[in-house]
């Protein structure tokens, strides 16, 4: 008997990841970082190839040498890396890395000498997001240091990206004004003899949204999983989880009882309330507390209260609710559950952290389909 647990629908994501391919002739990537937002990584990445991903994304280096040694050999990009790491294993082992200023392409440049083949590099571009990626004064320098590494066999140039800011929010003008930085990035790339197989630049958003902005590879990530990344449009895509527990106890109490740490909620009646074992400590953010919807005895109802370590409390009023019942946090809707959007909605966040916080090792994910996990 279980009593709380994650699980995973990979034939969901599978067909995710084949809808989004038949929206685009570029190749797909699809990101699997964060333990494949809270999926599992390995999981994930498998269903996202038996979709038709031909690339996979990760932040970092532990992550792409983690999906190495599951035996994952489909081209992976990581592109969160800090000065000072230990590259040559990653280079070793076919990961593509990326570099956005001339001292990580030194860094690169010695890692692959060491690891006695070229470091295959994608050199990332700052077109207005103004986070990762080199600016636009420092481009030729980085073109040219490029050029210079991949004429002496250190590097190969497999790709320039940047990424978009605002392609969520449809019709945003910084979308074109990126775009027109992207290709003059790439216009200036060719001028030092770095003509990349692979330009991207397109997220989930930008996927669905912006066709212009597909060019030779598309990275999706939070679409790969069910969940669209703009406001109002499902695209057609499944919730691939569903966060569940049993309840605990319930237990009758009168009109004027205060509920949980601190008492900030009280009831208006007599009412029911339901312990489900779920608490921060598992994913659920404590900006539920009194907001977020849980469906429990075939309604949905809110958390009473402030949200515990592990533990919330429901007032379902005089639902019949008994220990033992399943409580639903968030699924894909099928039986009027709420989803992983009701509770972005009721915490003010966004769907992908609400999936990704579910990733606690405490809670077991179990895996339902056809495809393999």
């Amino acid at each position: 008997m279980w009593q709380a647990e994650v699980r995973v629908d990979l034939d969901a994501i599978r067909d995710n990841v084949a809808s989004l391919c038949a929206r685009t002739s570029a190749e797909v990537l699809v990101a699997v970082k964060a333990d494949g937002y809270g999926h599992g990584m390995v999981p994930a990445a498998r269903a996202a190839l038996a979709g038709g991903a031909t690339w996979l994304g990760v932040a970092t280096l532990d992550e792409a040498l983690t999906l190495r040694r599951a035996g994952v050999e489909t081209p992976v990009l990581a592109w969160l890396l800090t000065p000072g790491l230990d590259l040559h294993e990653g280079v070793g082992a076919g990961v593509d890395l990326s570099a956005a200023t001339t001292a990580m392409l030194g860094e690169l440049v010695a890692a692959a000498r060491r690891a006695g083949r070229p470091a295959r590099v994608h050199l990332k571009l700052d077109t207005g997001l103004a986070r990762g990626g080199a600016v636009p004064a420092e481009w030729a320098a980085l073109f040219e240091a490029a050029a210079k590494a991949q004429a002496g066999g250190d590097i190969e140039a497999v790709g320039v990206w940047s990424h978009l800011a605002c392609a969520d929010e449809p019709g945003h003008e910084s979308v074109d004004r990126q775009l027109a930085a992207f290709r003059d990035g790439l216009a200036l790339a060719e001028t030092f003899g770095i003509s990349p197989r692979y330009r991207h630049i397109a997220n989930s958003a930008g996927t669905l949204t912006r066709p212009d902005a597909h060019f030779d590879l598309v990275r999706v990530g939070i679409a790969a999983y069910g969940l669209s990344p703009v406001a109002g449009k499902t695209y057609g895509l499944r919730p691939a989880m569903t966060a569940r527990a049993r309840v605990m106890l319930t237990k009758r109490v009168p009109a004027g009882q205060g509920v949980s740490y601190g008492l900030t909620y009280t009831t208006s009646r007599e009412t029911t309330l339901a312990v489900v074992p779920l608490g921060y400590g598992d994913g659920v953010p404590r900006h539920a507390s009194s907001s977020g919807p849980v469906r429990v005895g075939g309604v949905t109802a809110r958390i009473a209260g402030r949200v515990c370590m592990d533990q919330v409390v429901v007032d379902v009023g005089d639902e019949p609710v008994a220990a033992g019942d399943v409580a639903v946090l968030f699924g894909p809707g099928d039986d009027g559950e709420p989803t992983a959007d009701d509770w972005a909605a009721a915490t003010g966040t966004i769907n992908y952290e609400i999936v990704t916080r579910f990733g606690s090792s405490r809670i077991p994910r179990h895996y339902d389909g056809e495809v393999a996990p």
